[in-house]
This record gives C-alpha cells, sequence and structure tokens, in this order.
C-alpha cells in the first residue's frame, strides 16, 4: 500500500530556510513521481517541484530557493527551502504517482497526483 509522510514544517522568520521530508513507501513500480505542492487558505494549489524515481528533475522543478532530491535507499525525497518569505507560507503536501517509461514529471502537475500525504505547514513571519 502507498503511504506518504512528511515532516519537517515549521515557523521560521524572513530569510530562513526549512528542509521538509517526505517518506515513501510501497511504490514498487519501475517508474513513479513523487513532487511537493503548497496551497494558502483561498488560494488554488501549486507545484512546487518534482522529482522522477530515476532522479529526472524538470526544467519546471528547479527553482532558485528550493531544491529538490531524493535518498533512494532510504525512499525519502527532500525539499530545501531556502530564503523564506512571507508569500511561501502555506501547507505542504508531499504526492506521487505512477508514470509510464519515458514521462516527465512536471510540478505544475502535482495537486493532480493520485497519492499525496496528510501535509506539513510552513509559516513564514516578517
Amino acid at each position: 500500500q502507498e503511504e506518504l509522510v512528511e515532516s519537517g514544517g515549521g515557523s521560521v522568520q524572513t530569510g530562513g530556510s526549512l528542509r521538509l521530508s517526505c517518506a515513501t513507501s510501497g511504490f514498487v513500480y519501475s517508474g513513479y513521481c513523487v513532487g511537493w505542492f503548497r496551497q494558502s487558505p483561498g488560494k488554488n494549489p501549486q507545484g512546487v517541484a518534482a522529482i522522477h524515481s530515476d532522479g529526472s528533475i524538470s526544467s519546471d522543478s528547479r527553482k532558485g530557493r528550493f531544491t529538490i532530491w531524493q535518498d533512494k535507499d532510504a525512499g525519502t525525497v527532500y525539499l530545501q527551502m531556502n530564503g523564506l518569505n512571507t508569500g511561501d507560507t502555506a501547507m505542504y503536501y508531499c504526492a506521487a504517482k505512477r508514470v509510464s517509461s519515458g514521462e516527465w514529471c512536471y510540478a505544475s502537475d502535482i495537486p493532480t497526483y493520485r497519492y499525496r500525504g496528510q501535509g506539513t505547514q510552513v509559516t513564514v513571519s516578517s
């Protein structure tokens, strides 16, 4: 059974950093995407970054302040967030989906992924 468990959220001041972790289990497919999206009250969900199980990262997941990577052996995907500002305040969710051979993982698609965790809150104060 597929499962995603997030951790690492918290409260920081503007300019601070946080590292989010997504522990995955049950993804026994040959190819899958794992990514992060965020959502604030009253706003649409926004894809942040995604990574393919083979380690590939699409250009829209390569953002200046945020870096995604994975520890395949540990089954964990990380999101390092630096230079945080109040606009980054949101609930951050880890999500995953199975993909076909040759299919890329795009950040914009993350909110539609089939599997998601419970989320971890990130609050940035000025």
